[in-house]
């Protein structure tokens, strides 16, 4: 499964074969276990995500709401998406993780799993709790102001 059509998580959790959802629902449990009071928990972009209601961030460029956190099943691995991974948190993600031991295969801000045991859970726990809400709607708005003045 690349993007799922489903309307809610439970929906896309039920059209995931059994290993898949056992997979899918070990790391979901750590994100639940550790976000901050204010997030709600979607279907967006076919995957899980973790994001910031419109109501409380306010019109958004893309009229959706902040993501903040997304998990997903692809066909042959599983992807965690790290809004926060990029720019000035991610050297710090990377040392921590490397603490562990573990490989960590990341892109841009998505870390990819063949099994949620190949994570450092409780570095992905940190990463989830690091900011609240307020904090991430003032952390977006600051990184898009910089990407912006970039671009100029």
């Amino acid at each position: 499964m690349v993007k799922s059509q489903a309307a809610t998580v439970a929906q896309y959790l039920a059209e995931l074969p059994d290993e898949q959802r056992a997979e899918v629902e070990a790391v979901r449990e750590v994100v639940l276990a550790n976000l901050p009071a204010g997030y709600v928990e979607m279907m967006d972009w076919g995957l899980i995500v973790y994001a910031v209601p419109l109501e409380v961030s306010g019109p958004t460029y893309n009229k959706k709401p902040l993501l903040y956190v997304a998990l997903s099943a692809q066909k042959r691995y599983y992807s965690l998406y790290l809004t926060t991974v990029m720019a000035e948190f991610e050297e710090s993600f990377r040392a921590r993780w490397a603490e562990t031991g573990k490989k960590l295969d990341m892109g841009k801000a998505c870390v990819r799993f063949k099994r949620s045991a190949d994570l450092a859970l409780a570095v992905v726990a940190e990463e989830v709790a690091r900011l609240s809400v307020r904090e991430f709607v003032d952390w977006h708005a600051a990184s898009r102001a910089k990407q912006e003045a970039r671009a100029r």
